[in-house]
């Protein structure tokens, strides 16, 4: 007889396949196995099944017993891989993914996956080719047209040959030039293994005493589990640490993933590691296409790719000889996924250390709350970077108060002749304007109409759509709805439409008047859309005086060592929302962007416009620097009960109608009944109650103890599958949410 608490083995001749599909379902579906009994050697591999009428691929989860006994089970059509795709820590750690978001394990999975892998197509060959400059090239590079895409092609394989993907990532538009290029005979392709794919390393700077430190402190924690925070001002050197600390792992042979939180960031960092480090550095991140993303996947899979670069999904690569993780700009927003299964990839970076027992970085000149949280309590070890790296100093920082004052395009005089005398000192002047398009509402001046967005309100009214394209388009940046600017007002009939406020359209449109001579770039969302657009307009920006206008996109990481002034407009906003992270997000903004002055050793300065220079956030960053802040609204969030002292999981449903939805939550507020430890807020509207034409409604839990939370999630989650409602719906389930919206 087994032991009470054991699990019988099931006879061999009833194992079945137990495969986690692609599906918003929480169960793995069984199947019987072509070649006789299951063989638990597959489990991790992917399979192609039968289901319905339709062909899914996904991953055996289990080999065992199947649920309802083998009679009418249908046979797998094939098992697609020879090994495990998913195995070991990673096949461990997206199933740990999948229990804490309360999210189908089949669907974890698919998101791990590139997408041609989720399709069934074989794991690609890792073999490249690369491309060198003949000797003929080699004479005729300084030939080639300036600032065409052939001369920027020559230019970059100047020093060496470069792989395929190592071009894709460094030259836009890199193919149609290599053919043209070919042809007459000025570069070969080769086997990547017989041309340099990397320039020969050169040396970094020495670091300082407090960079050593923490290169110290990340080396002396080998091989073993240790999450640190790297708290370091903005230019205090943070990824010189991150360079020395990969290098001392690639010295021992082992493999370094980077994340960060922009693919604009990429190329710059790229550059920057290969140069550096010496070998191949593999990108990752959606502007690839579909075979590029699959072949470093499965580099790093076979263990070929030593340095991972990559964006949010990054965080999936395989690491069969990890030696460090490292998350840059940590704070960053863009690393929680906001749709399908909202994962954190900071938080699971972290989980995968503990599993793969290696040394996490988190670095960011503002650390998130939680962070800083668990920094205090000695989770993580605090690593501090007071000051700038070299002979760069931190920026000055002046508050103009714009009430009662004229402006022009939102920028007042006052600030207009600081630009001007910052440009005529060969400087460079960034404009910070978090609002994209041309101005944020189009209004009828004899009647008060304003265009609004017909799928989208808030609970007082539509929501206003942008003017776009210098005044001749509307869109909306909840749902994407566009339409084209009417010619006369819908309500009265008159020619009187006028765009109210400024986006970064309109302040580039005055800037490119007021300063002729200078040039004038925007760099936002819309002016980056095509691929390595951004590293093109900066390349292109180089460091003549001139002035860039831009959104948030400006404010992480970029290195820009000519900028001297940060000119600040348009922040009022984020002072008074009700998001309850609001505040820190508006720091964290405002310390980034003001950090891009003065990195190089010209002197900085960032001007700050406001109509509420009283305001206690403004002058507690002013005065006492981040931390100061972070200290208080550390205080408040432990006083009302908000993260990190408390723990949040947002249902979420949403239907064509709000009774529904209503329903729904209402249902599940009944399960629930009194979890224990678990306070409930809701069913109520959402903040924006309809977006792209759906009704929205919320139910909010929060618990102290993270373990009520899941355990009150355990309970409920199956059940709401099975409820008449939830078919009515369309709901999701957001564990630590970054917003409320």
């Amino acid at each position: 007889m087994p032991a009470p608490d054991s699990v019988p083995i099931p006879a061999a001749s009833t194992r079945v396949l137990r495969v986690a599909l692609p599906l918003p379902l929480p169960r793995l579906f069984d199947y019987r196995s072509a070649d006789g009994p299951a063989d638990p050697a597959a489990i991790g591999c992917r399979v192609r099944v039968p289901f319905g009428p339709r062909e899914l691929v996904g991953v055996v989860a289990d080999v065992g017993a199947p649920a309802d006994g083998i009679d009418g089970l249908r046979e797998a059509i094939a098992v697609l891989d020879a090994a495990p795709l998913l195995r070991g820590e990673l096949f461990d750690s997206l199933q740990w993914l999948a229990r804490y978001n309360h999210a189908p394990l089949g669907e974890v999975f698919a998101t791990a996956l590139p997408s041609m892998l989720r399709r069934g197509e074989p794991l690609p060959e890792t073999d490249t080719w690369a491309w060198q400059l003949t000797e003929a090239g080699l004479a005729a590079r300084t030939g080639l047209r300036a600032g065409s895409r052939p001369r920027r092609l020559a230019d970059c394989l100047a020093d060496g040959g470069r792989d395929e993907d190592a071009l894709a990532d460094t030259v836009d538009g890199w193919r149609a030039a290599a053919r043209s290029l070919a042809v007459r005979g000025l570069i070969e392709r080769v086997p990547a293994t017989t041309a340099s794919q990397a320039p020969t390393p050169i040396p970094g700077p020495i670091a300082n005493d407090e960079q050593a430190a923490a290169i110290d402190a990340l080396v002396q924690a080998r091989q073993q589990f240790a999450p640190m925070l790297l708290d370091g001002v903005t230019g205090s050197g943070k990824t010189e640490v991150y360079l020395q600390a990969i290098a001392d792992c690639l010295a021992r042979g082992r493999q370094a993933l980077v994340l960060v939180p922009e693919i604009g960031l990429t190329p710059q960092m790229l550059a920057r590691f290969r140069a550096r480090l010496g070998v191949p550095v593999h990108a990752l991140h959606s502007d690839l296409g579909d075979t590029q993303r699959a072949r470093v996947w499965a580099a790093a899979w076979r263990g070929e790719a030593r340095v991972i670069v990559g964006t949010r999904s990054a965080v999936f690569t395989p690491l069969p000889d990890a030696g460090l993780i490292v998350v840059d700009e940590e704070h960053d927003a863009s690393y929680k996924q906001q749709d399908g299964i909202r994962y954190n990839a900071r938080d699971f970076a972290l989980v995968r250390a503990k599993a793969l027992g290696v040394p996490v970085l988190l670095g960011s000149a503002t650390p998130s709350l939680e962070s800083l949280h668990n920094a205090t309590l000695g989770r993580y070890a605090h690593l501090r970077l007071h000051k700038r790296a070299g002979v760069a100093q931190a920026p000055s920082v002046r508050v103009i108060d714009v009430r009662k004052r004229p402006l022009q395009a939102g920028l007042s005089q006052q600030l207009l002749d600081a630009m001007a005398a910052a440009l005529a000192a060969g400087g460079q002047v960034l404009v910070f304007k978090n609002r994209r398009g041309y101005a944020p509402v189009l209004l009828c001046h004899d009647c008060g109409w304003t265009a609004h967005c017909q799928r989208c309100s808030t609970p007082a009214n539509s929501t206003a759509m942008t003017v776009h394209a210098g005044g001749r388009r509307l869109q909306c940046h909840h749902c994407g709805a566009r339409r084209p600017v009417p010619p006369a007002c819908p309500d009265c009939g008159a020619l009187a439409l006028q765009p109210q406020g400024n986006g970064t359209e309109r302040i580039e449109e005055f800037l490119a008047q007021h300063f002729a001579d200078v040039p004038v770039l925007r760099v936002d969302r819309g002016s980056t859309r095509r691929r390595d657009s951004l590293e093109a307009l900066l390349d292109g920006f180089g460091t003549q005086p001139g002035i860039l206008v831009g959104t948030q996109m400006l404010a992480k990481g970029h290195d820009l060592p000519n900028l001297t002034l940060v000119a600040v407009v348009g922040i009022d906003e984020g002072l008074f929302s009700a998001d309850f992270r609001a505040h820190e997000k508006v720091a964290q903004m405002l310390v980034q962007v003001a950090g891009r002055a003065g990195r190089a050793t010209r002197p900085g300065a960032v001007w700050l416009q406001t109509h509420h220079p009283q305001h206690p956030l403004l002058q507690t960053l002013i005065e006492g620097g981040y931390h100061a802040f972070a200290g208080q609204e550390l205080a408040q969030r432990e006083a009302a009960g908000f993260p990190p002292f408390a723990h949040l999981a947002l249902l979420r449903a949403e239907a064509a109608s709000a009774d529904p939805p209503t329903a729904f939550l209402q249902a599940a507020r009944g399960l629930l009944g009194d979890a224990a430890g678990v306070d409930l807020h809701g069913p109520l509207p959402a903040p924006m109650p309809r977006r792209a034409g759906m009704q929205r409604v919320q139910l909010l839990l929060s618990a102290i103890e993270r373990r009520s939370l899941h355990a009150a999630l355990d309970a409920i989650v199956p059940r709401l599958h099975a409820l008449p409602e939830a078919r009515k719906v369309r709901w999701s389930i957001d564990v630590d949410p970054l917003d409320l919206y």
